[in-house]
């Protein structure tokens, strides 16, 4: 098999070798044996040269590798397929660079291992070709690696390890079916009350109710468990024909109620959204696998830390976050950590485990401590603690020390020698890192 060069520069130096040693000279000097020779080399290099050329006349690029996207097939690309993994690389990047024959080979495994048409495409954009289409996805690192599902971005990109058995498996992963299946309504009751969960009771698996269900639950396989019961399984729950569909909400760390969703079950979108609003919480836990998601969010943390198991304090803060500090979700990112995991950022305040529960802001520049967790419970004093995030007055009480005000507070707490600098930033560490990405920009 002959080795067949992709480039161009290197077809067109074949070509002019294959000319110069002799394809149209026409020598009458030479004897017969030399001329039937040179007839005969003359003839297998035209061979040769004809099969390069048709090689590279024919040759795809697209058809190995990863998908190459641009503005003109992307949109096509990604309607017409379940799952769309995407590079968004620069040739400049160092990073991209080292990433792009591993993306390559692993979307050579994953088009093997589902060969399907419409199920899953690993594509890529080049960045500087392609500027509209990176700034339509917010691109502000290389290599970012967008997943999207139904032609819709998910919330999470891909950051997992950088291996071509990494890719697989993750593609593998979310190809599996999100929705698992129950064949006793009783198996209901040992469904982890821990959770998020959605319920959907149908007749038979080929309505297209269903399929809008499977889409659906397919976009939010990872903020909520999906389970569905068919048929005499599930007929005294629903009226045949209509089928119905239920949020049942993490009752153990939260006070919500079971919801019945009320809109069209044919339309995705509809359904996409509601089922969003259900599954994405307001309060949303961290942890070290999404925490540099969160910090890339680029808001600040207003963060429960709580003891393993205490998980009263947890519904309490989500009830007064969502009660007290819902019209504060754009500009803060509220969230719950497990005190024993983090136990850094409690050392940075100066805390223990001893000490939770406690709530303590992390702006990205410094961490400030709420003076007593109890205060919760007073009505306005968690948002009061916020304000004085945004007015700076957090920043110049550890500076200056507490204003009048806060002085005559009986209820503020003194734990001793107020620090003259507040804590700098742990969380801001857990963000992208530039070891791993080449940063656009860095704006925490």
């Amino acid at each position: 098999m002959l080795a067949v060069s992709k480039r161009p520069d290197v077809l067109a130096r074949i070509t002019v070798q294959i000319n110069s040693s002799g394809v149209s000279r026409n020598n009458h000097n030479n004897t017969p044996l030399q001329q039937k020779t040179s007839s005969m080399a003359t003839s297998v290099k035209f061979v040769i040269f004809q099969y390069l050329m048709v090689v590279y006349m024919f040759y795809n690029p697209t058809d190995s590798g990863a998908v190459q996207l641009n503005s003109e097939n992307i949109d096509m690309t990604l309607a017409s397929n379940e799952l769309v993994l995407i590079n968004f690389y620069a040739d400049w990047c160092r990073f991209s660079n080292i990433l792009q024959p591993i993306f390559d080979e692993a979307a050579e495994k994953v088009k093997a291992a589902f060969p399907e048409a419409g199920k899953v495409v690993m594509g890529k954009v080049d960045c500087d070709r392609e500027s509209s289409v990176a700034s339509r996805f917010h691109i502000t690192k290389y290599p970012t690696l967008k997943v999207l599902r139904n032609g819709q971005p998910t919330k999470r990109e891909y950051r997992g390890a950088r291996t071509v058995e990494a890719f697989t498996e993750f593609i593998r992963k979310q190809l599996e079916d999100p929705i698992k299946e129950f064949q006793n309504i009783k198996d209901l009751e040992q469904l982890d009350s821990k959770k998020r969960i959605v319920v959907g009771y149908f007749d038979r698996r080929d309505m297209p109710e269903y399929n809008t269900f499977r889409r659906v639950a397919t976009n939010l396989k990872e903020d909520c468990q999906f389970h569905v019961g068919f048929g005499d399984v599930v007929q005294a729950l629903h009226p045949p024909g209509h089928p119905i569909i239920v949020f049942r909400p993490d009752v153990a760390m939260s006070n919500e109620n079971d919801e019945t969703y009320m809109g069209d079950l044919r339309s995705f979108d509809e359904l996409n959204i509601w089922v969003q609003e259900k599954c994405v919480p307001l309060v949303r836990e961290i942890t070290f696998e999404n925490a540099e998601e969160l910090t890339e969010e680029g808001l600040p943390f207003l963060i429960l830390f709580y003891a393993p198991g205490d998980l009263e304090s947890i519904k309490d803060y989500k009830a007064i976050v969502q009660l007290d500090l819902i019209t504060e979700k754009q500009n803060v990112n509220f969230l719950t950590a497990d005190g024993k995991r983090f136990a850094h950022p409690l050392h940075h305040l100066g805390k223990t485990q001893a000490d939770l529960p406690l709530i303590a802001i992390d702006s990205f520049r410094h961490m400030y401590l709420f003076p007593n967790f109890k205060d919760i419970y007073v009505p306005g004093k968690l948002k009061q603690f916020l304000n004085d995030l945004y007015s700076g007055k957090l920043h110049r009480e550890f500076h200056y020390g507490p204003e009048k005000e806060a002085i005559a507070d009986t209820n503020a707490i003194d734990d001793g020698k107020k620090p003259t600098t507040p804590p700098e930033s742990t969380f801001k560490k857990l963000g992208p890192s530039k070891n791993r990405y080449t940063l656009l920009r860095d704006e925490l």
